[in-house]
């Protein structure tokens, strides 16, 4: 399995395998912010959306090829305001049902760790439905849980499901446990 960092055009160039990604996602019931059934050409669409992003330096995606299938994706996104520029958002980390179980979000969840503590970012954070899959992989990689929003976002289903959200100080700002 390859896992390696898309620039602007390769974003564009693999949205439609992104998106099978996506659909495929939200088809098993993870929370990443779309409902079911999510429509390919929509999906597609919102994945070429975040090339202009990447362009930008605002967004950095990384994906995980198994062949030429892509099972997974990680992405974080970087705020452009002067006072948060030390934090980025860890977002859309996603993997293909038939990849589950072999450590591929944790691999995943590393890389951008790592890329963010290489870029300078010192704190990281999040948002995951709350009793969700998720949230086993995020603490046991050193994350921390603040707290808990109710009803925060739809389930692919439609139901209003509570959010944790969690942080993890990385690089020169990581606390010794």
């Amino acid at each position: 399995m390859i896992v390696a960092r898309l620039d602007d055009h390769q974003v564009l160039a693999s949205a439609g395998e992104l998106a099978d990604l996506l659909t495929d996602t939200v088809a098993g019931g993870a929370s990443v912010g779309f409902l079911a059934p999510m429509d390919a050409a929509d999906a597609t669409a919102w994945w070429k959306e975040r090339a202009a992003a990447v362009a930008a330096g605002q967004l950095a995606v990384w994906v995980a090829r198994d062949g030429d299938r892509v099972v997974g994706t990680v992405s974080l996104s970087f705020p452009d305001k002067p006072n948060s520029r030390h934090r980025a958002e860890l977002v859309k980390l996603m993997v293909h049902r038939d990849a589950r179980g072999q450590g591929l979000g944790r691999r995943l969840l590393t890389i951008a760790e790592e890329a963010a503590a290489a870029a300078g970012v010192t704190l990281l954070h999040l948002d995951t439905e709350t009793d969700s899959p998720a949230e086993n992989l995020y603490r046991g990689a050193g994350w921390t849980r603040v707290g808990v929003i109710p009803d925060y976002a739809a389930s692919p289903a439609g139901e209003l499901r509570p959010t944790s959200l969690y942080y993890k100080h990385v690089g020169a700002g990581a606390l010794p446990r």
